[in-house]
């Protein structure tokens, strides 16, 4: 059994590599396991026993953003809880303006984002089949994508070239989904490019 002290010590080692990841993101520069050591000032090795390969590290600056963006900065797991999460990511992303703008503009950030495609093309798979149970398979994909979409990403487009905040992009993608969700009940198996 673990010494609490050396629980600490270990909590204290990821955190710092952790950090070190983020820091590396805004720096724009190459994230590697070595760059990651020598910026957290810990083994190489260390790096390796909590994030054993590339998609590891993507996965925890994902993870360190999006607690920095607040708690119910997540997938959603149901239809209700994706339109009620809207006002809380959006105005997480306001307060994590800097780092939010990054995932979405950089190269880096764009592996970030790629690492939780599984996760996130499962979430709102499940979130949204009942929504889309009746269109062709094809048509499913295609809504649920849209969803997805209009769920998180509009943000930096919304807030660059129209000065939104975040309460105010949250309120028209919310109303984006209840449209499009409205329409999904009312077309029952009818394709997407029917009207």
């Amino acid at each position: 059994m673990e010494s609490s002290r050396t629980t600490d010590r270990k909590s204290a080692a990821r955190a710092r590599i952790v950090d070190a990841l983020v820091a590396l993101l805004v720096e724009d520069g190459e994230i590697n396991h070595d760059r990651v050591a020598e910026r957290a000032g810990v083994g190489r090795r260390t790096v390796y026993r909590y994030f054993p390969d590339r998609e590891a590290l993507m996965r925890s600056i994902w993870d360190r953003i999006t607690e920095l963006a607040g708690p119910r900065v997540t997938f959603p797991s149901s239809e209700a809880e994706l339109l009620d999460s809207l006002p809380a990511i959006y105005r997480g992303f306001d307060e994590i303006a800097d780092l939010a703008t990054l995932l979405r503009s950089t190269p880096q950030g764009r592996r970030v984002r790629l690492s939780e495609s599984g996760r996130r093309r499962s979430s709102y798979t499940a979130a949204l089949a009942d929504a889309v149970k009746a269109l062709p398979p094809e048509d499913r994909l295609l809504a649920t994508a849209m969803i997805q979409v209009l769920h998180t990403t509009p943000w930096l487009e919304m807030r660059d070239h129209w000065g939104l905040d975040g309460d105010r992009i949250a309120r028209a993608c919310g109303w984006a989904i209840r449209t499009l969700l409205a329409d999904l009940r009312a077309r029952g198996g009818r394709p997407l490019d029917s009207d």
